[in-house]
């Protein structure tokens, strides 16, 4: 039996911050209190009178290239950052090669996962404009959801035709997350820019191309379906301020006593919009392109508003690698996206340091309500009985980002040359010590996420 207890750590949960211990017992916390006694010689003891202890980020959308771009990443590559950085759960998204749109291959994915990941994982099954069938085989209570792109995407897997769209949402059952960019815009403005300086156009125009305005359109449309139809809408990385006057300041996710009081429509906001602006392209350059853009430093300021007024519910990464050669091609030929699981928790708590976040909210976000917003079986609290996905925490160990140290396959971050004042001393995966001030001391025996639905 794997038993752990964790002295005198400074216990943020459901809002509070105590000193408490904590006994793990195999994969479950068994008890929390004070004064919790060695129970056998073999229990292994850590003392965290200095450190925070955490509940394991759950991280709703990643993007981990397995199968079919294993050059850029893996599963296996991009978990273990993941869990240096202190997420012990993920939810990968459908569009890899080939993309995860009929039930075959979700289940491939999931074999890929069972035998690799260092992280818990679930993945999200990818709609488009002709998969409904396949989309009402999914078991709504052993996936984490459905993914549309409403926006540029690979592939077939944009959705696009209004007809379908509303024929998913009032036929699923599944939490339906979505990417919101108006592609008509976006293709507008390309062609706008394009003419004026070919494939070579200035970085900083990437918030111009894939503006408020395609942001505005296709979020608002998604909002009014949802309302319209009923279904269960999640959108995700908001990357604009306009956009958060979308969504509602009540705080109830998920009320199983009444449904009613339930909040239907949830938005989730990713690091990389919390902390760069339009500013840092001169420096950055498409190290920082993602999609949705990186907009002005109002928009930054907008999302944080809601963010912490509870329109926003959820802090995720969208981590999606590219080797840097790719990354550092002209503007038209750099892919958009970038690593950063490894960092998101820790850019949080430099955020906490600044006095933009506090800790209790950090663990809201990235913990607790990603639990409560998909439904999450034990996960996401420190609470007796649940899976001890525990990260520790000390906020007084400053480090920088350096290639040593960087755990992704790509072998860059958007960080890099950043010194943090906080690091992930220990990460917890399923009772399991996976992480340990940069080193990994076991393998973790990562699960299937599991939902109640």
């Amino acid at each position: 039996m794997n038993t752990v207890l964790i002295k005198n750590a400074q216990l943020v949960n459901k809002g509070t911050i105590r000193r408490a211990d904590v006994f793990i017992e195999d994969d479950r916390i068994v008890d929390i209190g004070t004064n919790i006694s060695v129970k056998s010689a073999e229990t292994q003891v850590i003392h965290a009178d200095d450190l925070y202890l955490l509940p394991g980020m759950i991280d709703d959308q990643v993007h981990f290239r397995e199968p079919g771009l294993t050059h850029k990443a893996t599963i296996a590559s991009e978990s273990k950052a993941a869990v240096a950085g202190g997420i012990t759960s993920f939810i990968e998204m459908p569009n890899t090669v080939p993309q995860t749109t009929t039930i075959e291959r979700l289940e491939e994915k999931f074999e890929i996962a069972k035998e690799s990941s260092w992280a818990n994982y679930s993945f999200m099954f990818g709609g488009t404009n002709d998969n409904l069938d396949e989309i009402l085989k999914v078991d709504k209570n052993t996936v984490a959801g459905l993914k549309l792109f409403l926006g540029s995407s690979t592939g077939n897997m944009l959705v696009d035709d209004p007809k379908v769209l509303e024929e998913i949402f009032k036929n699923t059952d599944l939490l339906i997350s979505v990417h919101c960019e108006d592609e008509s815009t976006i293709q507008r403005n390309l062609e706008q820019y394009k003419a004026e300086y070919g494939d070579d156009i200035p970085v900083h125009l990437h918030p111009t191309i894939r503006s408020e305005e395609a942001c505005y359109i296709s979020s608002s449309k998604a909002v009014e379906l949802a309302r319209k139809t009923g279904a269960r809408l999640h959108v995700f990385h908001l990357s604009t301020e306009k956009e958060t006057h979308l969504f509602s300041k009540k705080r109830s996710i998920l009320d199983l006593d009444n449904v009613k009081k339930s909040k239907k429509i949830t938005a989730e906001v990713c690091i990389h919009h919390l902390w760069f602006s339009d500013e840092d392209y001169a420096t950055k350059g498409t190290l920082i392109k993602w999609n949705p853009a990186v907009k002005t430093k109002k928009d930054r300021e907008g999302l944080w508003k809601a963010l912490l007024d509870d329109r926003i519910d959820v802090i995720a990464t969208d981590h999606a690698p590219h080797t840097i050669d790719e990354k550092n091609q002209v503007y038209t030929k750099a892919p958009s996206g970038g690593p950063l699981v490894q960092h998101a928790l820790v850019a949080l708590l430099e955020m906490h340091h600044m006095g933009r976040i506090s800790l209790e909210k950090i663990v809201e976000k990235t913990a607790h309500n990603p639990a409560r917003l998909f439904q999450i079986e034990d996960r996401g609290f420190i609470e007796k009985g649940f899976k001890a996905d525990l990260v520790l925490v000390d906020l007084n160990a400053p480090w920088t980002v350096n290639k040593e140290n960087i755990l992704y396959h790509c072998g860059w971050s958007p960080f890099e040359g950043k010194k943090f004042r906080s690091r992930v001393t220990h990460t917890f995966v399923n009772g399991i010590l996976t992480y340990q001030n940069f080193n990994f001391p076991n393998r973790s025996k990562a699960e299937r996420l599991t939902f109640s639905r």
